[in-house]
């Protein structure tokens, strides 16, 4: 027969062949981390851990040498110049593109006072509290601006782990808004708390603003900006408002420089972060500067940790799992390939 000679025994074109199974691939180029998992992880590991040690820091550089905030802020700013370095050699302007320059120095200057009422905030209340009522009104206002502005909603389980970590917070500093002493002690405690909150109003707003920056070299722009504007404001306020120190120890200068590194460390991370992930999520994330600002306020500056520290504070870690846990997917590589 003619079908058994070899030259028609041809492949049959009618019927498709089932495709190949592709050879299995490792679990790391299989799954890849998708965009708001990255943003949450860099912003728990990069931005809430390290920004958790400056609080601290700065109340040791203030007891050991009396360091007014402003001069601690522009100590600060002085690690964020030497970015135009970086711009000069990438041939970017140093101030960014005229169009979006007003909005650029605009997010610098929430910054640079969302940074000032922190710094002044830890040297009237303690450090674990500032960074507690910081953080909760930067989450509560990020999720509102974000709904109103951007119509950027939440998932149901992202609104309870938010919610569940306001909830510590407020387990956190509650007791100490209830037992505010009368006089003048009371009056620049309750100061206090106000600055940290309108710190966490400003770092929300700036928050917003730097997610509507588009353009080439965008975050080390900003950090250059932050540097600039905070010394243009701080070095005038400090010689008006506060009276200058020039620390004599090694412990003061060591503080100042490992504020200086990781507060530079930790805007980095969380610029990156909320381009990333929803302002919200970022903020509840950075919540973990709570729990490790508390955990740094026993045991470096002896200062009492109440069980309802203690219990808020796990309430905050339950919260932030939870939020990761929601939003922790992996983007298939073979989705993205035809």
């Amino acid at each position: 027969m003619a079908g058994s000679h070899p030259y028609f025994n041809l492949p049959d074109f009618t019927h498709p062949s089932p495709p190949s199974t592709p050879p299995s691939l490792p679990w790391h180029q299989r799954c890849q981390p998708s965009d708001v998992t990255k943003g949450l992880l860099v912003a728990l590991l990069g931005g809430g851990l390290p920004a958790g040690f400056v609080g601290p820091l700065s109340r040791m550089a203030y007891q050991a040498s009396n360091l007014p905030s402003l001069e601690l802020l522009i100590c600060r700013c002085l690690f964020h110049l030497p970015i135009a370095l970086l711009l000069k050699l990438r041939g970017d302007p140093l101030l960014g593109p005229p169009d979006i320059r007003g909005r650029a120095c605009f997010h610098a200057l929430l910054n640079v006072l969302s940074i000032g009422c922190a710094y002044s905030a830890v040297q009237v209340v303690p450090a674990g509290n500032a960074a507690t009522v910081r953080k909760g009104s930067s989450t509560v206002c990020s999720a509102v601006l974000t709904l109103c502005l951007e119509s950027q909603g939440l998932s149901g389980y992202d609104w309870c782990g938010l919610l569940g970590s306001i909830l510590g917070l407020i387990i956190i500093v509650g007791p100490g808004l209830g037992t505010l002493q009368e006089g003048t002690t009371g009056l620049y405690t309750a100061l206090g708390y106000v600055l940290a909150f309108l710190g966490g109003l400003a770092l929300s707003l700036g928050l917003l603003v730097y997610r509507s920056l588009h353009f080439p070299s965008c975050l080390p722009t900003v950090a250059f900006l932050f540097g600039l504007v905070g010394l243009l404001g701080s070095v005038p306020g400090l010689f008006v408002l506060q009276t200058p120190v020039l620390p004599s120890d090694l412990l003061s200068w060591s503080c100042v420089g490992a504020v200086g590194i990781l507060a530079l460390v930790s805007f980095t991370c969380v610029s990156y972060a909320v381009t990333k992930a929803h302002p919200a999520l970022v903020c509840a994330v950075l919540h973990s500067e709570v729990v490790v600002a508390l955990i740094l306020q026993y045991y470096m500056l002896y200062e009492t940790v109440a069980p309802s520290d203690i219990m808020g504070a796990g309430v905050v870690l339950g919260s932030i799992a939870i939020i990761t846990a929601r939003n922790l997917s992996c983007e298939k590589e073979g989705k993205m390939e035809e």
